[in-house]
């Protein structure tokens, strides 16, 4: 450690030995730049090099060197340029080849030698890719001429046994440069079709795949087979090495020219030759080679129209192998020439991948990838005339794993969709279709008929649902989203469909702990809008066909989870599901005992829950009679006494409250922002599992622990909130006069209730005598408009969002005593024995109108570690970014009401024994300061424009929220079209008793990005030199604006003192205190509430006091704007 540091201190010497090559090993491994920056100023590659090259260097140190070379030349920061690192690179190279080149006295060099030189050619080529880019210029092409050459040279030794590994390396890189470079070796293609000739050995599977990659890249180039002169040729020597004249010609100019026989030919043999070469091959080089053969026959499928049939002869047989690679060959070869494999081909092949899939000796991996080859080939999957045949073939064996009964299931069900499609129907047999796809449909699901008698969450069962789910959509699958109404009554005609509606309802009579499972089912199709209509269907028929077989009892609440589905549906008539639910509670009244309290109040409240889901979504009209003649009896006769109570609740809302009004009463408040509205899983295929049981007494006090805090404090520390209750329309129409913004009706809304009732949302307006206006009225009005047009309807499209920011951490001592084993000891030292929490959820929901507020995540969060108490803890809410004891969560709030409020929190998680982790933390407190957020700039505005808009904004809104009876009536269409906003203003005023340079300090710091305008010499020079409110309009003259305001609360004269009148009928009261008899200018503000109001600040500013004139559209914000500006300029 103390070396180390010594070592920092000073910079290491020129040659370094090797406990300083083992320290800057490990610090370029680490990827720390401060350790690493103390090394960059020395040759670090000439260091290297020359150290590898030393025989007396460790040997150990030597492959790790060549890691540090390939890692220094790869990274774009601290690698030197091309022609500085190559050179050097490739003449180490040289003398690495040359110093352990076999020789007569040593035949065979040391197996590490060998590894070594392997491993430095690939150092070098990889150094030569990565810093060179493809097309290469003359100047970049020098560069590798001698890499090049080093690498034939080693190439060019066939049969040479002791060195043969290296060959095989050396034709790799030659394969790797000719794959960033294209037709780098285009001269030596005879050369290397010679020694691919020659080799016998192993190795030749290298030489082979090198001739294949510089053949292929002659054949993509245009214009290299138009040559006269044969591309085999050998007449340019293999070394020395030059890079070939085409490799820098551009290839476009030689685009249209034919080629010539004689490299026609010459491609022929090549190609001959290769595809005769397969059994030297390992089966990943034989998929290469097929692969670039492919590419080569595609190229030339013009002038070679046999190539795609030859390779077919040539490999086809490939198929019947055992190995997933050589079978994938096949099929690569049918996807790129589809037409050389004749019907009969197509047929074995499908009929090898179906036998592949019963071999129970092969791997399970191999058998599922033959089911997906063969459903997800473009012809075998899509045209399954081919498939049906085989249908014996997919029936799951007692013994298979189940991931492959599943797969074998759905080849059942495209063989069944396929039969029952309408080119079959019309080919007439149809008592011989219809029970091959009852057969296919009953037969497969023996294998995994323990679904009937195993738990709805078991793994089977949802197998057999998902198979379900296959069989009835593949008839009828997705396209675009949606299906036409001609094809979903082909659907609901066909055999599958009415096979599929007699399972289910048997399974429901037979099985009932089934009958949640069948509710998830069709929650699924009626969720798809393709197939929402099919689960419409089914349960219409399990309306006919279920409720009449269903016996009296207490066994009944089972199927209770479709009954409430049939309730949410209006397309089915309630009367069948009414009468039965009478039944129901009069055989449950009639046989009750003394002991079956809680029974009673169970089955009450379920059956009042359906009443109520009835209400909510069926017409008055329809349920009326058969639901108030159910809820009197219970009334009446039921045993439960809060049972009772609560359908009297319920039947005197039937009976008094309108349809549509109903309906809005059920909704209020029925599930908390945050929450998921539905009790059941989203898909049948995540079927509910057990869990462990949250701990109530240790879930009780998670706020003491865990903390959710605000980023930014409240400056008004708010406790209350003022709520205006509308009782009805009367009381809206009479308060209209003073609503901020009125919601007003353009078009009449599409949906019509068919009970006829009133929407209160609406105000019909009379329409109103045309008017004469002054140009100065219509300037304003104009104004307004373009400002309206740019504030969005939060009733018919996405509202203006605010964003909370705040930190959720937890403490890890009470953390770990309350959820922890107690016995590990917390060392902050050692983040391994902190606490976690995993997977955490924080759902909000508030009493305000704030709409829906998103759930927040966390996926891992780390207690905090201890502190001793003599740590010095920093104040505030700081936190490090990228800590992993603090997380950032941010509360989206849409308001629909700009007014303070509170954000109840609640947070799951789960601790690391598998606890679950829930409770509530303390509220996130909402202020008035929150909703300010600055107007939206109109797209046509230009950036330089923009100060002069919130100028004339600020001015047509101060005019509309005052007394001017011209802009009182104007209504101002919101963005989308569908609503407008009128303005009803009110003013008030603040008289601010505080000192010149604490005022301009508070505004700048809190207000300053909402500052439009500053008014006066005197203010303008004091703001404008501190630099901090800027682009807004300046005025030099202090009565610009205020000597305008005539209406004022207050009107403002030089001459007369400012003073605040008390009421008319006090008038012989005093009158307040002289406050200035000058101000030496003004603070025009102007903020946006959203979702559309706005507040209107005039501060006009004296040396020891400031009088602000305050103008707003919604009224009720007033109250919090007083304690505002008293917290922000008295604390």
């Amino acid at each position: 450690m103390e070396k180390q540091q010594s070592m920092a201190k000073q910079p290491p010497s020129a040659s370094l030995s090797l406990q300083e090559w083992e320290t800057l090993l490990d610090d370029f491994g680490s990827g720390s730049p401060a350790r690493c920056a103390r090394w960059l100023p020395l040759p670090l590659l000439d260091l290297a090099l020359n150290a590898f090259l030393r025989r007396d260097f460790a040997s150990h140190l030597k492959p790790l060197l060549l890691l540090f070379i390939d890692d220094l030349l790869s990274s774009p920061a601290s690698a030197p340029p091309p022609s500085d690192s190559l050179p050097p690179l490739i003449d180490a190279l040289r003398s690495l080849l040359l110093s352990s080149s076999p020789s007569a006295s040593d035949p065979s060099p040391a197996p590490a030698a060998s590894l070594l030189r392997d491993q430095f050619m690939a150092t070098a080529v990889s150094a030569a890719v990565s810093s060179l880019d493809a097309p290469l210029d003359a100047s970049s092409a020098a560069l590798l001429e001698p890499l090049v050459e080093a690498l034939l040279t080693v190439t060019n030794r066939p049969n040479h046994g002791p060195d043969r590994q290296s060959r095989a390396a050396a034709c790799e890189c030659l394969r790797e440069l000719e794959s960033a470079f294209p037709c780098l070796l285009a001269d030596a293609a005879g050369h290397l079709w010679a020694l691919a000739q020659a080799e016998r050995t192993h190795v030749a599977q290298s030489y082979l795949l090198l001739l294949a990659t510089v053949v292929r890249d002659i054949v993509l180039r245009p214009g290299l087979l138009s040559s006269p002169t044969s591309i085999l040729s050998t007449s340019v020597p293999l070394v020395p090495f030059s890079v070939p004249s085409c490799f820098l010609s551009h290839p476009s100019a030689d685009r249209d020219r034919e080629p010539s026989e004689v490299n026609l030919r010459e491609i022929k043999r090549v190609l001959g030759f290769l595809w005769e070469r397969p059994q030297a091959l390992t089966p990943a080089a034989t998929m290469e080679l097929v692969s670039i053969l492919t590419s080569i026959a595609g190229a030339l499928e013009q002038h070679v129209p046999t190539g795609g049939a030859l390779l077919k002869v040539q490999f086809s047989g490939l198929i019947y192998s055992y190995h997933p690679i050589l079978c994938h060959i096949v099929l690569m070869l049918y996807s790129g020439f589809p037409d050389a494999f004749a019907g009969e081909d197509e047929r074995n092949i499908a009929r090898r991948l179906a036998l592949m899939a019963r071999e129970a000796h092969q791997p399970l991996v191999f058998r599922l990838l033959a089911l997906h080859w063969l459903l997800g080939s473009p012809r075998l999957g899509k045209g399954k005339d081919s498939l049906a045949p085989l249908a014996p073939r997919f029936y799951p064996g007692v013994f298979d794993p189940l991931a492959l009964k599943a797969k074998k299931l759905d080849a059942l069900a495209c063989i069944a969709a396929s039969l029952d499609n309408l080119e079959m129907r019309r080919k007439g047999e149809e008592d011989g279709r219809r029970a091959l796809i009852v057969k296919l449909f009953q037969d497969g699901l023996v294998c995994i008929s323990a679904y009937k008698w195993l738990p709805p969450w078991s793994t089977e069962t949802s197998v057999a649902f998902r198979t379900l789910h296959k069989f009835l959509v593949g008839v009828i699958p997705h396209r675009d989203g949606c299906s036409e109404e001609p094809q979903l009554v082909f659907l609901m005609d066909s055999t599958i469909f009415s096979t599929l509606q007699s399972m289910l309802v048997n399974l429901a009579l037979e099985h009932h702990g089934l009958v949640l499972v069948i509710g998830i089912f069709i929650d699924q199709l009626l969720k798809c809008k393709g197939h929402q209509s099919v689960g419409e269907r089914l349960l219409q028929k399990l309306d006919e066909h279920l409720l009449p077989k269903l016996e009296m009892g207490y066994r009944l609440t089972s199927y209770f989870p479709i009954f409430e589905r049939i309730a949410e549906n209006d397309t089915i008539p309630p009367h069948g599901l009414l009468e039965l639910l009478m039944r129901h509670i009069v055989s449950i009244s009639v046989k009750h005992g003394p002991n079956s309290g809680l029974s009673l109040w169970s089955q009450g409240t379920k059956v009042l829950g359906i009443c109520r889901m009835m209400l909510k979504h069926h017409h008055s009209s329809r349920i009326f009679l058969p639901l108030s003649r159910l809820l009197a009896f219970i009334c009446q006769c039921y045993p439960d006494l809060e049972v009772r109570d609560n359908a009297r609740i319920y039947l005197r809302m039937l009976v008094c409250i309108p349809g549509k009004k109903l309906r809005q009463v059920l909704n209020l408040g029925e599930e908390p922002s945050g929450v998921s509205p539905s009790p059941h899983p989203g898909s049948f295929f995540q079927v509910p599992s057990p869990r462990h049981s949250e701990n109530i007494k240790k879930s009780g006090g998670v706020s003491s622990y865990i903390h959710l805090e605000r980023v930014v404090p409240l400056i008004v520390k708010q406790s209350w909130s003022l709520v205006i209750l509308k009782s009805n329309m009367e009381d809206n129409m009479e308060a209209s006069n003073v609503v901020g913004i009125s919601d007003i009706s353009i078009s009449p809304s599409a949906e019509s209730d068919k009970d006829g009732e009133m929407n209160c949302e609406q105000i019909s307006y009379i329409k109103e005598p045309l008017r004469v206006m002054d140009a100065n009225v219509a300037e304003i009005l104009g104004v307004l408009r373009k400002h309206f047009s740019c504030i969005p309807d939060y009733r018919h499209m996405s509202a203006i969002k605010i964003r909370i920011p705040c930190t959720l951490r937890f403490e890890s001592e009470p953390f770990s005593h309350v959820w922890g084993d107690g016995s590990s000891t917390l060392d902050s030292e050692e983040g391994e024995t902190l606490p976690a929490m995993y997977a955490t959820t924080i759902t909000f929901s508030s009493t305000a109108k704030y709409g829906k507020i998103p759930p927040c995540r966390v996926p891992f969060l780390l207690g905090e570690p201890l502190r001793n108490r003599y740590d010095i803890v920093p104040a505030g809410n700081s936190f490090e970014e990228g800590s992993s004891h603090h997380a950032s969560v941010n509360i989206e709030l849409e308001p629909r009401e700009p007014m303070p409020g509170l954000i109840d929190v609640t947070i799951k998680a789960n601790a690391e024994n598998g606890e679950v982790i829930s409770g509530r933390l303390q509220s996130i407190a909402i202020g008035i300061e929150d909703m300010f957020l600055k107007a939206s700039i109109p797209p046509d505005i230009e950036e330089d424009e923009v100060p002069g808009y919130y100028y004339d904004l600020f001015h047509a809104l101060w005019e509309a929220c005052g007394n001017s009876a011209s802009t009182g009536r104007e209504t101002f269409p919101l963005s989308g079209g569908k609503g407008a906003a009128a303005i009803h203003g009110t003013r008030s005023v603040k008289l601010l008793e505080v000192f010149l340079d604490s005022l301009i300090k508070n505004v700048e710091k809190h207000l300053a990005s909402y500052v439009v305008s500053v008014i006066g010499d005197p203010l303008v020079n004091i703001v404008r030199n501190n630099g901090i409110i800027r682009d807004v309009v300046w005025e030099n003259d202090a009565e610009a604006f205020v000597a305008h305001d005539v209406n004022a609360l207050v009107p403002y004269s030089e001459n007369v003192p400012l003073q605040l009148p008390y009421f008319d009928e006090q008038g012989d009261a005093e009158n307040l205190s002289l406050v200035s008899k000058r101000t030496i200018g003004t603070f025009i503000i102007l903020i946006f509430l959203p979702p559309r109001f706005h507040l209107l600040f005039q501060m006009e500013v004296g040396h020891s006091s400031t009088l602000v004139r305050i103008r707003t559209d919604h009224w009720p914000c007033l109250a919090y704007i007083d304690e505002y500006l008293e917290s922000l300029f008295y604390t």
